[in-house]
């Protein structure tokens, strides 16, 4: 009888270790997404575009949308380091085209907005085609480049 209890017992903390254990995998999962949407919230975007490095993601929204080809637009965004929550981290932001091995005829002014959002200002993309958004990231001692390519039409 001593033995049966035993393993009825061990079932039972088997079974709330696993429950546990799923218990804190939805948790740091809703946290993470937590995370996500604060960086995003940020932005007031239905949509917006991420680009991910290490240890730092980079929730972005060209504006106005669709970017417009041979016309000056803006890009706002926010970084969020790798606890998730955004930071102010110094960006410099650059565009070009890979295919054709171009960049932008302009250089993008950088500047903080309210909410630990930041906007790149005089981007300008002169022809259609795929450019890759670059974000210089001064994050944790070291400068990191993150990039997204974008479809212009």
């Amino acid at each position: 009888m001593a033995q049966r209890r035993g393993g009825v017992a061990r079932r039972v903390a088997k079974k709330g270790v696993t429950r546990h254990a799923g218990l804190a995998v939805a948790l740091m999962a809703a946290a993470a997404a937590h995370g996500a949407d604060d960086c995003a919230a940020a932005l007031q975007a239905a949509r917006p575009l991420v680009a991910k490095g290490d240890g730092a993601r980079i929730v972005f929204v060209p504006r106005p949308q669709p970017v417009p080809v041979g016309q000056h637009f803006h890009v706002d965004f926010a970084v969020c380091g790798r606890d998730g929550a955004r930071t102010d981290a110094a960006v410099q932001v650059d565009a070009d085209m890979p295919a054709h091995r171009h960049g932008m005829n302009y250089r993008a002014a950088v500047s903080p907005r309210a909410g630990g959002v930041q906007r790149a200002d005089g981007m300008m993309f002169h022809m259609p085609g795929t450019w890759r958004v670059i974000f210089d990231v001064a994050l944790e001692g070291r400068t990191q480049r993150i990039t997204r390519e974008v479809e212009v039409q």
